[in-house]
């Protein structure tokens, strides 16, 4: 048991060794204003693949947000290619230094994300249905602003510190008057 113990913390130790932190953006540009990107509707492509690169579902997402207050709310619905819907209501609330905290009825707890340049990294821990199961995934976003109408997201999702699969979206603001 102590040498099992042991290789976990090296195979954990030798992991974290290659993360990268979001300050590494702070130089790039355009700058990653939430409110202002998300001021219009907001159009989302993406798919799911699972670990060895099989695409599972695509799917399309709607996304219109209003301020309450400090926060920030981002009205998700959800499309996919099997015909199925979902629908995610995120409260997203800055913290200052350019974090954020973030709600849902679908994530445990509290997401956590930080700005730095043209950056977002989100962490947070999902309730996902799959079939008749529910099974709680750790999410890994990483959210950059191409353009101030483009943002390209890239999120790994791992189960008990094992990647299951990645998600990659697509997100391009709409004209204000766009329908959805």
């Amino acid at each position: 048991m102590t040498r099992f113990l042991l290789l976990l913390a090296l195979a954990l130790s030798v992991a974290s060794c290659g993360s990268v932190v979001v300050a590494r953006y702070a130089d790039q540009q355009p700058t990653l204003n939430l409110e202002r990107f998300f001021s219009q509707p907001v159009k989302a492509w993406g798919m799911f693949q699972k670990r060895n690169g099989e695409v599972v579902k695509r799917f399309e997402v709607d996304i219109v947000s209003r301020r309450e207050g400090n926060n920030l709310i981002l009205d998700e619905r959800f499309l996919y290619s099997d015909g199925t819907r979902q629908r995610r209501v995120w409260t997203l609330t800055p913290e200052g230094n350019g974090r954020w905290s973030g709600r849902a009825d679908d994530v445990v707890g509290v997401a956590r994300g930080e700005i730095a340049g043209n950056t977002l990294h989100w962490r947070y821990r999902l309730n996902l249905p799959v079939d008749d199961s529910t099974y709680v995934m750790s999410m890994d976003d990483w959210m950059y602003l191409m353009d101030e109408d483009t943002l390209i997201n890239r999120t790994t999702m791992s189960k008990l510190g094992v990647e299951v699969g990645q998600v990659t979206l697509f997100f391009r603001r709409q004209s204000a008057g766009a329908t959805q």
